[in-house]
């Protein structure tokens, strides 16, 4: 990804400076996600700031996004440190999804279109896959894409930044439980899948309201096995 911000192909367009903010921002958040950055560990600027080919002024903004987030805190004398993620303190966090989740099968949704409908046909696919064969950091980057694409079938842009902000804010909870070996993770893909399947019904009737139920539903018990297993 850094690659990609410093040296662009010779016939892509030039990414606008608000892209390359963009890129960076959810290239590191991904790998605080996936816990290539663990709880505790300082990023340094200057690594950064080398990696993406930038100065330190833009990329303190990137970080300071992600400090508005929650993913990293800024400590002076210290730096920039990546949070914990714990399911007690984001417990409030968790119920707020709930609710949130239900509303973009009412507030300004998007029929999906044909093109749409192929994307989520490949993601089941890719579902089945990792069923078969997958890992705690593949199923969550899975999640982390399943997340960003029915995230289109709202147009609401308020409900979609709020959204996401608790999405990636809890993320880091389910991967550091199957790390640590609290889940049963065959069982884990399976329910995903399943839910994921479900999804793809609903959707070929363009019953959003019921794509939107079934995402809550997913949370909600995804949550409540997090807790029994002590997060």
């Amino acid at each position: 990804m850094a690659e990609i911000l410093s040296t662009p192909p010779a016939d892509a367009p030039a990414l606008s400076v608000r892209d390359r903010h963009a890129v960076m921002h959810e290239e590191l958040r991904k790998r605080i996600c996936l816990l290539d950055y663990p709880p505790g560990m300082r990023l340094s600027e200057t690594d950064l700031a080398e990696e993406f080919g930038i100065s330190r002024t833009p990329l303190r903004r990137v970080l300071a996004r992600l400090e508005d987030e929650g993913l990293v805190q800024s400590i002076h004398g210290v730096g920039t440190l990546v949070t914990d993620a714990d399911i007690t303190e984001l417990e409030q966090v968790y119920r707020l999804r709930l609710e949130l989740t239900e509303l973009t099968g009412r507030l300004d949704p998007v029929v999906p279109d044909a093109a749409f409908r192929a994307r989520l046909d490949g993601l089941v696919q890719r579902g089945a896959r990792i069923v078969a064969a997958g890992t705690p950091q593949g199923f969550t980057q899975f999640d982390m894409d399943v997340f960003e694409t029915l995230l289109e079938l709202t147009a609401n842009e308020p409900l979609r930044q709020a959204l996401a902000r608790l999405y990636y804010q809890t993320k880091r909870i389910w991967l550091r439980a199957a790390i640590e070996a609290q889940l049963d993770l065959h069982r884990e893909f399976r329910i995903f899948q399943d839910e994921l399947e479900a999804i793809q019904v609903a959707l070929a009737s363009d019953d959003l309201e019921a794509v939107a139920h079934i995402q809550r539903a997913h949370i909600s018990m995804s949550f409540n096995r997090l807790k029994q297993r002590g997060g």
